[in-house]
């Protein structure tokens, strides 16, 4: 296996100095790669089987977090956080995170925000370089709505990189991927939109991905290869951040500026219209998760 110390940090950490690029650490039996064919060990999995969260694996953002003017606050609660083990078309249990109508509980008098909502990061606890990174994932039908899977780096914003495996604005014909660092973020020009084929759309089951290399990065839907990234592209403008350690998150945000811009929605809340502030109200809407996996890189020896 190649010493490039990719493996799993934190409770997951290197064998010293990454020798022979041995991990600490479960390692599940090596599976073949549905999209190379190859066979790749997992270096880090949840399948969501268990009723509760698996601490050892992720972290839990609290209230004081806020971004992106989001509608939202972040509370590790089980209303927000659920497991459910009947979810149509899941492979056992799944991960649930559900937006909550809950308005009077908000602790930042900045936000005051009337909804809270649940995510989960694995920073310190499983950070990755290069391998294959995928989640398989179910939307919600619900305009306005924020939920994403992504990746960032552990240091100062932008300057240590994102990676938008996926992004969803509750539209369901498309999700959105991009990558952001120093000289390309926020606006940034790394950026792709995945149309659906007629049949299908986000509120089905799919697997999201991304093949995470030395010099690019390749995003994929059901193993469909949809958007390529190099280090060329990249480094028109600005350095390239993807060769250094980077956690997983899932969360679930509330309108806020990615949904704005695409909708121009503002009321009853900014990015989120009445039509799915009834949803929530209803609890009808979440974002469920089958499972996490990440392989080795395809290199690996």
């Amino acid at each position: 296996m190649a010493t490039k110390c990719f493996g799993i940090l934190g409770t997951l950490a290197l064998l010293a100095g990454c020798m022979a690029g041995a991990i600490t650490g479960s390692v599940a039996a090596a599976q073949n790669d549905s999209a190379t064919g190859q066979s790749r060990a997992i270096v880090f999995s949840d399948e969501f089987n268990e009723a509760s969260l698996d601490r050892d694996k992720w972290n839990v953002v609290g209230m004081d977090f806020w971004v992106n003017d989001e509608q939202q606050a972040y509370v590790d609660s089980p209303d927000t956080i659920q497991f459910a083990a009947n979810i149509e078309g899941a492979d056992g249990g799944a991960l649930v995170l559900r937006p909550v109508y809950r308005p009077g509980i908000d602790t930042r008098a900045d936000r005051n925000a009337d909804f809270i909502s649940g995510r989960i990061n694995s920073k310190g606890k499983a950070d990755f370089t290069y391998g294959r990174i995928e989640a398989r994932i179910k939307m919600p039908d619900a305009e306005g709505v924020w939920p994403a899977f992504w990746m960032l780096g552990n240091g100062t914003w932008p300057q240590t990189g994102e990676i938008d495996i996926m992004e969803y604005v509750g539209e369901p014909d498309w999700t959105g991927v991009a990558l952001h660092g120093p000289g390309y973020s926020g606006e940034t020009p790394i950026v792709n939109k995945f149309f659906f084929d007629e049949g299908t759309d986000a509120t089905d089951w799919h697997v999201y991905s991304i093949e995470w290399t030395r010099d690019a990065i390749l995003f994929m839907v059901d193993d469909r290869l949809t958007y390529r990234v190099t280090r060329p592209m990249v480094e028109r403008y600005g350095k390239w951040r993807f060769d250094t350690p980077k956690h997983l998150i899932l969360n679930f945000a509330l309108g806020g500026a990615y949904p704005f811009k695409t909708s121009m929605i503002d009321e009853p809340y900014y990015g989120l219209p009445q039509s799915s502030v009834d949803q929530i109200k209803a609890g009808k809407v979440a974002m469920y998760v089958d499972w996490v996996r990440v392989y080795e890189p395809i290199d690996a020896d």
